[in-house]
Order: structure tokens, then C-alpha cells, then sequence
């Protein structure tokens, strides 16, 4: 297998969302990745660790169990209102990355995608701490990977691929 392209993933998140204008921020296993987009062209990425296994960590410590069954714990969505207490300071770690990333540009919206991006509280948070509105598309687990899939068509113009 050659490799013909490499991007980082909220590039290859846009593939998907088309967004022209804002932030996307993929929360990822390790790392928090940030693309601010102006006129759909990305202007500005980051890539700094936090990320999903730091939920796991925390949850894990917290609860004494062991990371496995923590990260069990993180995607079920009954159990993460009675987890959020325990992994905000996490989400803060990871808003405070965003801040950075978007101080001194005019940023509308924040779209987050990533497994944790569906944490129950997590947009609320990162928009709290941000003061920027943020949201999360639906199943955002898949939205970076089907990007990079997109992301190997043909270079026709991503914005003529929705007419």
C-alpha cells in the first residue's frame, strides 16, 4: 500500500461537514485536533494530547476499575451523566486547548466530532469555557473517518460533490 496523501483529521472531518466558516475540533483517543476554516479553506490546525484515553483514565482512577472496563463505562450514555462530575476537568483541559487555538480569530461556531464529542455535557462545556457556540453533528464518531475515506476521490471540488 503507497501512501498518495496525508491530512490531519478535522481537515478530513470537513470532507464531510462542508462547513466554509469556524472551528472543528476532533477529540480523538489522544490527542485534540483543531482546524479553523475561513472561506472553506483551513487557515489554522493544531494537534495537542488530551483525548478520549484521558476520560478513561480519569474514570478508571476514580472509580477503581480498570481502564477497559472504563472505557466501557464512557460509551454508554446512561451511565455519562453520573461520569461527568469526574471527567470536566478533562473537557476544560481540552476547552482551554480550543481557547488557544481560537483566541484573536473570529470564530461562530465550534463543531466537535470525535467518540467523546457525544460525551453527555461536552459541547455545553467546551462552549461555557469558550464562549463560543458548539455543536455536534450526529454519530460524530464516524465523521473524521468517512472524511478521510472522501478524502482519496478524486480532487473535483468537495463543494460540487453536494449538488
Amino acid at each position: 500500500m503507497d501512501c498518495t496523501i496525508s491530512v490531519d483529521e478535522p481537515t478530513a472531518a470537513n470532507n464531510v461537514l462542508l462547513m466554509r466558516e469556524g472551528a472543528i475540533v476532533d477529540v480523538g483517543g489522544g490527542t485534540t485536533g483543531i482546524a479553523v476554516l475561513r472561506d472553506g479553506q483551513v487557515i489554522h490546525t493544531a494537534d495537542e494530547p488530551s483525548g478520549g484515553a484521558h476520560f478513561s483514565l480519569v474514570i478508571a482512577g476514580a472509580l477503581r476499575i480498570s481502564f477497559e472496563e472504563a472505557e466501557t463505562h464512557k460509551t454508554n450514555r446512561w451511565e455519562q451523566p453520573r461520569l461527568l462530575p469526574l471527567v470536566r476537568p478533562v473537557m476544560e483541559k481540552i476547552a482551554s486547548i480550543i481557547a488557544r487555538h481560537t483566541r484573536n480569530r473570529r470564530i461562530g461556531a465550534i463543531t466537535m466530532v470525535g467518540g467523546c464529542a457525544a460525551f453527555v455535557g461536552m459541547a455545553d462545556v467546551i462552549h461555557s469555557c469558550t464562549g463560543i457556540p458548539t455543536h455536534v453533528p450526529a454519530s460524530p464518531l464516524f465523521v473524521t473517518p468517512l472524511g478521510m475515506a472522501l478524502q482519496g476521490l478524486p480532487r473535483q471540488s468537495k463543494w460540487e460533490r453536494t449538488a
